[in-house]
C-alpha cells in the first residue's frame, strides 16, 4: 500500500517541477534597425530641387540598432532625408516624439526619416523607441561623431537633406512636426500622402 501512495506523489512532483521550468521569452526584436529603412522610391515622387547654392551636407556612415550598417549618402541619392537628433532622456524629444513618428509614416519612401541617438545606452534607446512607437531607421551615435559632423551640441535638432545630398536646413532646439510637414511640403512636390 506504501507504494501506490508514493507514485502519484513522485507523478504530481514531476508534473509541478515541470511547470517553472518554461523556456524564457525571446528578447524582442530591435526597433529602428534594417527593418525600418524605406522601400522602393515611388515612381511618381516629384521633389523641388535644391538650391544649387546649398552647401553639401556631411556624409556620414553608423551602425542601426541592430547593427546593420547604414551610409546616409545611398539614402540621399534617391531622396530627401530627415536627421532627427536625440536621447532617450530628453524631455523636449519625447514631447515631440509622437507627432514627429507619425510625419514620418506620412511620408514613408518618398523622404527618410533617421534618427540620430547620442550619448546613450543600447538598451535605453530601444525603450525609448518602443515607448514612442518609432518606425524610422536610427542611428547609434554613442561617441556623437555623426552630432559633432552637424554641430549638434545637445538635443533636440532636425536637420533636412535634399535629394542629391544638398543640407537645405537646420534647426537646433528641434522642430515641431506641423512645422516640419510644412516644409516637407514645399519640397515634395507630388505623390501620394
Amino acid at each position: 500500500m506504501r507504494r501506490r501512495g508514493i507514485l502519484p506523489l513522485v507523478l504530481a512532483a514531476a508534473l509541478l517541477g515541470g511547470c517553472g521550468t518554461a523556456e524564457p521569452e525571446p528578447a524582442p526584436a530591435p526597433v529602428g534597425g534594417a527593418a525600418a529603412l524605406p522601400g522602393p522610391v515611388p515612381a511618381d515622387l516629384a521633389l523641388r530641387p535644391a538650391p544649387g547654392t546649398a552647401p553639401a551636407a556631411p556624409v556620414f556612415t553608423g551602425a542601426l540598432t541592430d547593427g546593420t550598417p547604414l551610409a546616409a549618402a545611398e539614402l540621399w541619392a534617391h531622396r530627401p532625408v530627415v536627421l532627427t537628433f536625440f536621447t532617450s532622456w530628453c524631455t523636449t524629444c519625447a514631447s515631440r516624439q509622437a507627432a514627429l513618428s507619425e510625419l514620418a509614416r506620412s511620408y514613408r519612401d518618398r523622404v527618410v526619416f533617421v534618427g540620430v541617438a547620442g550619448a546613450d545606452q543600447a538598451d535605453e534607446v530601444q525603450d525609448y523607441l518602443r515607448a514612442h512607437r518609432v518606425d524610422h531607421p536610427v542611428v547609434l551615435d554613442d561617441q556623437q561623431t555623426i552630432w559633432r559632423s552637424y554641430a549638434v551640441r545637445e538635443p533636440p535638432a532636425v536637420v533636412l537633406v535634399a535629394k542629391g545630398g544638398a543640407l537645405l536646413r537646420g534647426w537646433p532646439g528641434g522642430l515641431d512636426a506641423s512645422a516640419l510637414d510644412l516644409r516637407l511640403r514645399e519640397l515634395v512636390l507630388a505623390g501620394p500622402r
